[in-house]
């Protein structure tokens, strides 16, 4: 068993086969894929809610995490396992309020040790730092470097996702930098998700065991 899990980050188009492209990909991810964010842009929250469900029955099925991207209001309305908030996305503290104990808060923290202090202050689950690379599913703003995930797993118990460009080639870095998950869309959706799944788990193995030894 990995130390490092993957976390499936959904494209926008979430509709057609994508259910049963998830289903693969969870299937070739069995012990590695702890966590799916539903990410989609623009749309009202019962379309959201619509193509949401068979993705959410999926997910439990698998024992994955079902964390829905910045909306308390959809998350609740999904009664999902987890929401993921950006830095404009309100607080830690209202969306505890709102959702209750048992659901998990993730924090988008940049290359911030401020903001990823003050998330896990306000008592969120896990913060987020990125990009590390550059990527293809949204335009890079803010940059994180390695040192910071060594910096934050040396010191805090809270897991720390790393995003932004991340593929089988070049995550090594990051898993033994001591990233907990490594948040991944586009290596996973833009090819044969089992396949990309499957050279995740291959790199990922591998960076465990050369930092073990």
């Amino acid at each position: 068993m990995t130390n490092t899990q993957l976390y499936l980050i959904s494209p926008l188009e979430v509709g057609g086969d994508f259910p049963a492209r998830l289903e693969r990909a969870l299937d070739a991810g069995k012990g590695l894929v702890t966590a799916f964010q539903f990410r989609v842009k623009g749309i009202e929250n019962h379309d959201a809610a619509r193509l949401a469900a068979p993705l959410q029955e999926i997910c439990a099925a698998h024992d994955v995490g079902f964390v829905v991207n910045d909306s308390v209001t959809l998350a609740k309305r999904l009664k999902a396992d987890g929401v993921h908030l950006g830095q404009g996305d309100g607080n830690v503290k209202e969306a505890r309020a709102e959702l209750g104990r048992e659901v998990q808060i993730g924090v988008t923290c940049h290359g911030s040790k401020h903001f990823a202090m003050e998330a896990g202050e306000a008592g969120a689950d896990y913060v987020a730092f990125g990009a590390f690379f550059d990527s293809g599913t949204k335009e890079t703003e803010h940059r994180a470097e390695l040192e910071l995930l060594n910096w934050w797993s040396q010191l805090f118990e809270l897991p720390c996702v790393a995003i932004g460009g991340i593929t089988p080639e070049n995550c090594v870095p990051l898993v033994k930098s001591g990233a907990d998950f490594l948040a991944v869309s586009g290596a996973v959706w833009n090819g044969d998700e089992a396949a990309a799944v499957s050279a995740f788990t291959k790199a990922i193995s591998e960076a465990d065991q050369a930092s073990a030894s």
